[in-house]
């Protein structure tokens, strides 16, 4: 028979091995109410917010391209050129329609021009003359940025130099304007510091237009084409 106080030890080992055996239980995750159904509810808010958006930009873009220029029917052609009213180095007033049922090949530049603008009138006479009878039907023109100095006579004088064909067209500023931005050409005038009101060069683009017999746009050439596959190109048209 155990003793009081031997019994009483044994209860406080049983109550030891208790308490050890229940700190190394392991500790079960404590469920937050809630939690798993409000990130069900975000998830399903950002799918429905992404699926909205994509419908809305589905929907409303080809509307929004549809009604930006109603009525204008996209074909792929250039939109270069248009008509134009100026005066050739005879001083004569021509237009546009003064050249139909021919081709025009267009280049824009100015007299005082130091060496773009001579070059490339040179490289259209020598195309010119590749093509020979070919020619026959072709216009050559060219265009001053510069209508303050380039007057008819100062043009007359200058395209003595190139091709006797070569026709060249001065005008007022504003018709000078509207023909370059017709054929989107850009023109400035850059003047040095302290020079006189006279003494300036022109920035200006150098791209020579060839236009059809109906006045449309039908390819260009950049500065430094040389004359042979100006010719060809042109004859490619004929």
């Amino acid at each position: 028979m155990n003793k009081p106080s031997d019994q009483s030890s044994d209860q406080k080992d049983d109550q030891k091995e208790k308490k050890a055996q229940d700190s190394d239980a392991p500790i079960e995750p404590v469920a937050v109410p809630g939690r798993s159904s409000r990130r069900g509810f975000i998830l399903m808010a950002v799918i429905i917010i992404c699926f909205g958006t994509l419908g809305w930009f589905l929907y409303k873009v080809p509307m929004m391209q549809s009604t930006s220029n109603p009525g204008v029917k996209t074909t792929g052609t250039a939109t270069i050129g248009g008509p134009f009213t100026l005066v050739d180095h005879f001083n004569k007033t021509v237009t546009d329609a003064d050249f139909r049922g021919r081709y025009m090949l267009i280049f824009f530049g100015y007299t005082y021009c130091p060496d773009v603008c001579p070059t490339t009138l040179t490289d259209i006479s020598d195309a010119l003359g590749e093509l020979g009878k070919d020619a026959d039907d072709i216009a050559p023109i060219f265009i001053t940025v510069d209508p303050e100095r380039d007057k008819p006579e100062f043009m007359k004088e200058y395209i003595e130099h190139f091709h006797p064909k070569l026709i060249g067209m001065s005008g007022t500023v504003e018709q000078v304007k509207t023909v370059a931005g017709a054929y989107r050409v850009f023109f400035q005038k850059a003047r040095e510091k302290g020079a006189e009101p006279d003494d300036y060069l022109m920035n200006h683009s150098s791209i020579t237009y060839l236009m059809g017999k109906d006045g449309k746009f039908l390819t260009h050439f950049s500065h430094g084409t040389s004359a042979k596959d100006m010719a060809a190109k042109i004859k490619s048209f004929l």
